[in-house]
């Protein structure tokens, strides 16, 4: 019947299918009871036959049988689906996850070499696929089958974590290990974002403490050799009734043996056998290497991992302390609590040595309760999944661990081939750990920020002078107020998924390196790394972060200057605006092939903005004229041409910046902005002096504008360290 049903899948629609699901349940389900036990359960049975269909909507359709089956609460049912040979369910499942997270791997190493949409997309859907699956996953464990859980833990650990994902950590990149760093670090946040069971969440973590070389090791053996508690199949047993092996395997999109009797997975195929130059290192400490020696994405995946871990609720405070990643609050209150169990409440009590101990960073309370937990998880390592190696880094004081992470993010400031959009993940990372108090901050850790700090301001006085100066400070206060909301969140602002698919950006090739749109790029991003330095000193320096940045007001026009004198008020020229033409220089230009027009040509700047104008004359009103175009001021580049005297070349730039304005709408990594092209005029004087002149007039008024924009920011340039 199961079969027949299946074949004629495609008379269904899901509304149907999930119909026919419903109505299955209220079917007496089980038909052999045998002394208390479940001993037949074909429902359930013949359906976990199609888990792996490759129609999705089959797929679903079992899924939700499956999860009503498991929520039903009845003991002898879960005895049934926890004992073998319908217990391999659970194996068989990880291992086609294992599968989809290979191929998501191929997928993001593929795409660098054919950047196109398809690529993006396959990526995102294969991304959707592996999240549901580990949403399954949770649905399955919140069912309430503790057996189930101890299934789902360890299948995942020792078919995926152990021997693919932590290998693909390594520092020197191997072609036979199946999956990428990236995907990886990818794969590792998922987990603990989605999968809420509290000994994986801290098996990984002290897994973290280990050398890759434990993990190379283990992946070179046999993973059918491995035997859960619940009475998995053995090694010599003969295929069970999950595996997709049978006449209808042809409706399968995927083979998945049972994990004993796997011919596929040879220990060659995941890793390889040669010694790892950087097999030494603690995974913990390939992690912060990422962040101070790696790329961007290797960096931003790693802080990605780190962050899943300090925001995991499963995992418990103490293994957070041991990695250095527990939040300053919570070093606070674990010091607290240790030090009232220690000396009780009258230590409290002003008196000078207890409080100097309690908020040492060397206090020997930080390790109050921490061994006995992790070394339990050390053993359970050991003994359950075959991981063994010396771990020097369980003994190391949680404080050595802290300055290490401290250190690797305070790098990670200093580093300028990094985007701003990851340095603002460490800034985040690096908040949540940042000491309240000067002191308790390293000194070598201030003295790298500020020399950042000092060479960013730099560079950002120099853009007052360059481009995009009209837009500078309006693009500070606008990214001032999105770091403050990013680094004072309580979780980081990316999905994991971020990792695989990195935000592109503007400068690509086919904006020339030369053009307004890449400077603009460059300022923004300037700005973003700025902003960021500026608000860690605040906190650092134990200062309430200000919702402005301090910039001074714009002071009133001179009555002498350009602007007033052509009658200009503050909204600026427009088409249509009548001015006085007394500093306006006639000119001819071409807007289009064999059209040339007569026009007077004049500069303005008011405050922080400025304008060139082409103004037609008022025949019937002498020395005025009406705007007829307009153009910014900023990043003109005036400048002669060689061989004609009286020709004066520009630049023109749009008014805004594409990216201050992006589609409100898109798809994920596929938003595109369009490629925008700097316009040029050529200006054709009356004479030398003429051209001369009005070279002269842009340039006074570009050094106006750019000395008020430095001006206005010389509160926010000037902070005290």
């Amino acid at each position: 019947m199961w079969f027949s049903f299946w074949r004629s899948r495609d008379r269904f629609s899901l509304d149907e299918l999930r119909y026919l699901t419903d109505q299955l349940q209220k079917v007496q389900i089980v038909n052999e009871v045998n002394k208390e036990e479940v001993v037949s359960f074909p429902l359930y049975v013949e359906a976990v036959r199609f888990a792996f269909h490759e129609e999705s909507m089959v797929r679903t359709a079992v899924r939700a049988l499956t999860l009503n089956v498991y929520h039903v609460g009845d003991d002898f049912v879960n005895k049934f689906v926890t004992s073998a040979p319908h217990s391999d369910y659970f194996s068989n499942l990880v291992s086609f996850f294992r599968e989809q997270c290979i191929n998501l791997s191929k997928l993001v190493s593929e795409c660098p070499k054919n950047p196109c949409s398809e690529s993006v997309s396959a990526i995102l859907a294969t991304v959707d696929e592996i999240e549901d699956n580990l949403y399954y996953f949770s649905d399955v464990i919140s069912a309430g089958i503790p057996v189930v859980g101890r299934l789902i833990t360890d299948n995942i650990l020792q078919l995926l974590i152990i021997p693919l994902l932590f290998p693909a950590l390594q520092i020197d990149a191997d072609s036979n290990v199946k999956i990428g760093a990236v995907t990886s670090l990818y794969l590792l946040c998922c987990i603990l974002h989605i999968v809420k069971i509290r000994d994986l969440a801290n098996t990984i973590a002290v897994a973290l403490l280990y050398p890759l070389e434990a993990f190379a090791a283990k992946s070179e053996t046999k993973l059918n050799g491995f035997v859960s508690g619940n009475d998995c199949a053995l090694e010599n047993e003969e295929p069970d009734i999950y595996s997709v092996t049978s006449v209808n395997a042809g409706q399968l999109c995927l083979d998945i043996p049972n994990k004993a009797s796997s011919s596929q997975v040879q220990p060659e195929d995941i890793i390889t056998k040669k010694k790892f130059s950087h097999s030494h290192l603690p995974l913990r400490e390939t992690l912060l290497s990422y962040v101070t020696d790696g790329d961007d994405v290797q960096a931003l995946g790693s802080l990605s991992v780190l962050a899943t871990l300090l925001q995991t609720k499963e995992l418990d405070e103490s293994m957070l302390d041991v990695l250095g990643i527990l939040p300053q609050r919570k070093q606070h209150k674990k010091l607290l609590l240790n030090f009232c169990v220690e000396f009780g409440q009258q230590a409290l009590v002003g008196e000078d040595s207890g409080e100097e101990q309690l908020f040492s960073s060397e206090s020997g309370f930080l390790r109050d309760g921490v061994c006995s937990e992790l070394d339990g998880y050390l053993q359970k390592l050991k003994e359950q999944y075959g991981v063994s190696c010396s771990v020097a880094e369980a003994g190391a004081s949680p404080c050595i661990h802290r300055n290490q992470v401290l250190d690797a993010l305070v790098n990670l400031l200093c580093r300028s081939n990094i985007s701003a959009e990851t340095l603002w993940d460490g800034g985040w990372l690096l908040r949540q750990l940042l000491p309240y108090s000067e002191a308790e901050f390293k000194s070598h850790h201030l003295k790298l920020m500020k020399d950042s700090y000092r060479n960013c301001t730099s560079i950002l006085l120099q853009e007052t002078k360059g481009i995009w100066p009209d837009l500078l400070i309006t693009v500070l206060c606008d990214e001032w107020k999105k770091c403050k909301r990013a680094i004072e969140a309580s979780s980081p602002r990316k999905e994991p998924k971020c990792i695989l698919l990195p935000f592109q950006k503007l400068n690509s090739e086919d904006i020339p390196a030369e053009s307004s749109f890449a400077a603009g790029e460059r300022m923004n991003e300037l700005l973003k790394v700025f902003v960021l330095l500026h608000q860690l000193q605040i906190f650092s320096l134990g200062r309430a972060l200000p919702e402005q940045p301090p910039i001074l007001p714009p002071i009133d026009i001179p009555e002498i200057s350009r602007a007033r004198t052509a009658g200009l008020d503050v909204s600026g020229p427009k088409p249509g605006t009548e001015i006085r033409l007394v500093h306006a220089l006639p000119c001819r230009i071409a807007f289009e092939r064999g059209k040339e027009r007569h026009f007077c040509f004049l500069a303005v700047s008011m405050g922080t903005l400025g304008w060139v104008l082409l103004a037609e004359e008022l025949p019937l009103k002498q020395h005025y004229g009406v705007v007829r175009v307009t153009a910014p001021l900023a990043g003109t580049n005036p400048r002669i041409d060689d061989k004609h005297s009286r020709w004066l070349h520009l630049r023109i730039r749009p008014s805004t910046l594409p990216f201050l304005d992006p589609p409100k709408s898109g798809t994920f990594g596929k938003m595109r902005i369009k490629t925008l092209v700097d316009g040029r005029w050529t200006l054709a004087f009356r004479d030398d002096e003429s051209c001369k002149t009005a070279l002269s007039m842009i340039i006074e008024e570009i050094n106006l504008q750019s000395s008020e924009v430095e001006r206005r920011l010389k509160p926010v340039l000037d902070l005290e360290l």
